[in-house]
């Protein structure tokens, strides 16, 4: 798979940028859900944390004006992302409020052994029915869900 750069720069013209061919067309009558703010206390802490540890892909990083800043992360394969923000009041929320966010895996032992040998404090796999989970939380305590269907592929 090819490596998607960082954005850096705020282009001048919303037109300067190239279309984006890997994303699913948005259709009439669509909602896709594809950003969650995670409220966070220090961006670059949490950046490190989702990136290094989790192996989330940083798409966007950037400060489109005077104590705004903005870093958009997406975990790998997801079409869905996670933003930390400073300086936006409309997606201000208390740091660690988060809670139970799902990473689906297709191997729960193997992703698990993954992000506690980088250094995630990841619990113990549970089956809950057929279901399987494991939970972490990142560095503010907002809390993360590794859940594994075996009949999903």
């Amino acid at each position: 798979m090819t490596e998607r750069p960082t954005t850096t720069e705020i282009p001048a013209d919303v037109y300067d940028v190239p279309a984006d061919t890997t994303s699913p067309p948005v259709r009439p009558g669509a909602l896709l859900l594809e950003l969650i703010p995670v409220p966070v206390t220090d961006i670059d802490r949490a950046r490190s944390f989702y990136a290094e540890q989790l192996g989330f892909h940083v798409d966007v990083d950037v400060r489109p004006s005077e104590g705004v800043r903005i870093v958009q992360l997406t975990p790998p394969d997801s079409a869905c992302s996670i933003t930390l923000t400073e300086g936006l009041d409309a997606l201000d929320m208390p740091p660690g409020t988060l809670r139970g966010l799902h990473l689906v895996v297709a191997d729960i032992e193997a992703a698990r052994e993954t992000l506690v040998e980088r250094g995630v404090d990841v619990g113990p796999v549970e089956d809950l029915g057929g279901v399987y989970y494991a939970y972490f939380a990142d560095p503010d305590g907002n809390t993360w869900t590794l859940q594994h269907m075996p009949w999903r592929r």
